[in-house]
């Protein structure tokens, strides 16, 4: 789909202009990605973003709807399937892990946003942090009033998962530290499992 056009060239696809935008926001951080500096980037006209999206904040809040969607979809899935508690928030963690692989660029951006107050942290939080926890709270309180994981803050508990999401993202530091070479996305789904299991014998105990 073409989505605006410089001069006689067309625009790239919606796709590649929020892929391109993912790049700009998570190397750049929101505030230095300026609508002349994301233009510039998207090889578009500098009225390009506030024509097609609105504004500088819809056109971020379109890029991570982009980035999640698979993961999304996958995790509705997992939600909907009728199985054991313990069995549903493993797979939930599992495509956690899986899905960072394919969004390496998300994770930089958002440990940018987390830093800080903002309506980008309030967007992510209220569509995809809180909606995901509640859907897993019933399992997470049941698994832990039998016994089968601790009980633990959520608080707690999220960043015990989250952070190690960094090994699949922050490779410079990764290779000073030993990772194998090349970095490949099947290295790095091999080091997504390793990290899942790693985290799951931690909250259920080693099967």
């Amino acid at each position: 789909m073409v989505v605006g056009r410089v001069g006689a060239g067309s625009a790239p696809g919606e796709d590649e202009v929020l892929l391109r935008g993912m790049e700009a926001f998570a190397e750049l951080g929101y505030d230095r990605a300026s609508a002349r500096e994301l233009a510039k980037r998207l090889g578009v006209n500098h009225n390009f973003i506030n024509d097609r999206y609105g504004s500088k904040a819809n056109f971020w809040r379109a890029v991570v709807d982009r980035a999640l969607h698979w993961e999304q979809r996958k995790r509705q899935e997992i939600l909907d399937a009728e199985m054991d508690d313990a069995d549903r928030v493993r797979a939930v963690i599992e495509l956690f892990y899986r899905a960072s692989v394919h969004t390496p660029l998300l994770g930089r951006l958002l440990a940018d946003e987390f830093c800080r107050e903002s309506e980008r942290l309030d967007y992510f939080f209220d569509n995809y942090v809180a909606p995901t926890l509640a859907s897993l709270q019933p399992a997470v309180d049941r698994l832990a009033a039998e016994g089968r994981i601790p009980a633990t803050p959520a608080d707690v508990l999220f960043f015990a998962l989250i952070s190690p999401v960094a090994g699949l993202v922050q490779l410079p530091l990764a290779t000073r530290l030993g990772r194998e070479q090349p970095i490949t996305t099947e290295s790095q789904e091999r080091t997504a499992r390793q990290l899942a299991d790693l985290v799951l014998s931690g909250l259920f105990g080693r099967r």
